[in-house]
């Protein structure tokens, strides 16, 4: 779906990755309804696309049911109609094994990473079942087809949120709403700051490394994808090496990521 002069919606739109894909879908001729638990973050969204037009934000928890449900009744009845949603907002756990973590910790994962993304879509759906043409994001995450040590409740929401999509693309491969799901690698964003259950930043290492890729790439990359219609894609170099490993031996693709990030499991 071409986003020029359409009416999308993105989650996690007041930082990282969710703002550059707003401000991509802006350049691109989309109005853009932002959503953020966080309303300095979306505030600076707004500054940052110079005042656009274009550009509504909203402060919403899209791990209130209600609230996502109200959100949507009252964007629709403002702008008429929404063409597409970009289910971008997510948090990480703490690197710790699943022995270590909280059941609170563990709550907080599922409920941003699989409801919110569970409750956007089933919010918008039947709408977008009316529109000529509609398309539905879900952003998922390398660590949701293979595991990652010491990520192990972030990778089984995102797991979730993997099948759950592959399940709504059957669902609706003969209607007019396209579904794709994304696949990233490592992103130099502050998620672990921001999902508030670490205190730690990116490290200039990480932000540095020819695998991590930046914010504005990785946007470029999905709303590219969206155009295409594509079903499933991965991005980032890493992303698509461990995708390749992983389906010609699991195994050996396990060992190595336990290798390689064993060190920071603590």
């Amino acid at each position: 779906m071409k986003v020029e002069n359409k009416n999308i919606v993105v989650t996690g739109g007041g930082n990282g990755v969710g703002r550059e894909v707003v401000l991509k879908l802006l350049s691109k001729g989309a109005r853009v309804i932002a959503i953020d638990i966080n309303k300095s973050a979306l505030e600076e969204t707004y500054k940052i696309s110079g005042g656009s037009d274009k550009l509504l934000t909203r402060v919403v928890n899209i791990t209130d049911k209600k609230a996502v449900l109200d959100f949507a009744e009252e964007i629709i009845g403002t702008l008429g109609y929404i063409d597409g949603v970009i289910n971008n907002a997510g948090i990480i756990q703490p690197f710790v094994q699943l022995k270590d973590l909280t059941f609170e910790q563990i709550d907080k994962v599922m409920d941003v990473n699989f409801y919110g993304t569970l409750y956007m879509t089933k919010a918008f759906l039947n709408h977008l079942l009316t529109r000529p043409e509609a398309h539905i994001v879900n952003i998922a995450s390398m660590g949701g087809f293979f595991p990652v040590p010491g990520q192990s409740a972030y990778g089984a929401s995102k797991a979730a949120v993997k099948i759950m999509t592959e399940g709504l693309y059957s669902e609706l491969s003969d209607t007019n709403v396209h579904v794709s799901v994304v696949f990233p690698g490592g992103i130099a964003t502050d998620i672990k700051k921001n999902s508030q259950l670490t205190n730690e930043s990116a490290s200039e290492k990480e932000k540095n490394s020819k695998l991590i890729l930046s914010p504005s790439a990785a946007a470029e990359k999905i709303i590219s994808g969206m155009e295409k219609n594509k079903y499933k894609f991965c991005i980032g170099k890493d992303s698509n090496l461990m995708d390749f490993m992983y389906r010609i031996n699991p195994g050996f693709a396990t060992k190595v990521i336990k290798r390689a990030l064993g060190s920071k499991i603590h």
